[in-house]
């Protein structure tokens, strides 16, 4: 399967867009300009507000609006923390309506820029529960690592396969196969894979309030 790579504020060109067909992964652009600039009217803010709210550049912010560029996860997490809104906002298409099933080719996949990390979305943000729930790929001795996001969020974590190293503001959890870990996710904290096979989790996001 193919998976779509950014680095920020550029992106490989998806097989689609050399071959004329269109796949979930072409639509990702699109989606995400749409709910920026959806998101960005809904709170009365000029580009330049944006920029600053964010830490984002204006003209960067411009290209993703306007679907010129794909954000890496990096910059779609300041955003968001930016807007006090989950990823998941960025790729939303349409309302809930009661039961959704998500076929595994049709699932959103964000891919580090080194590649050693794969987040599939598997179930988008929820109004009600105030949750997402991920899908993560740590590869071999690789690791991710995050400023921390907004205010009172929460990860509740479990490791399906492997082992993964769990850092939460400088203290460090080793985690095995079944374990689980949940922790305030507005600080800094890291993952990390200190073995030399793949490592597969799932992760639930907990927001505090209303984010959208």
């Amino acid at each position: 399967m193919n998976f779509l790579h950014t680095v920020d504020g550029q992106e490989d060109a998806p097989s689609g867009a050399r071959d004329g067909t269109h796949t979930e992964e072409d639509l990702i652009g699109p989606r995400v300009a749409r709910n920026l600039q959806r998101l960005r009217s809904k709170r009365y803010l000029s580009m330049d507000a944006l920029a600053r709210l964010t830490g984002v550049s204006r003209a960067m912010l411009a290209q993703i609006e306007s679907g010129r560029s794909v954000p890496s996860i990096k910059v779609l997490c300041k955003i968001a923390k930016g807007l006090k809104v989950s990823i998941a906002a960025f790729l939303e298409d349409r309302a809930f309506e009661g039961v959704e099933l998500l076929p595994a080719q049709h699932s959103k996949r964000l891919v580090s820029a080194s590649g050693v990390f794969v987040s599939r979305a598997l179930f988008p943000f929820d109004m009600a529960r105030q949750s997402e729930f991920y899908e993560i790929r740590l590869g071999a001795l690789g690791e991710e690592t995050s400023k921390g996001h907004g205010p009172g969020v929460q990860e509740n974590l479990v490791v399906a396969q492997g082992v993964l190293e769990v850092s939460v503001n400088q203290e460090r959890y080793l985690l095995s196969t079944g374990d689980s870990i949940l922790f305030y996710a507005d600080q800094p904290h890291r993952y990390r894979n200190p073995a030399d096979s793949e490592a597969l989790a799932f992760l639930v996001m907990t927001y505090p309030e209303r984010m959208d």
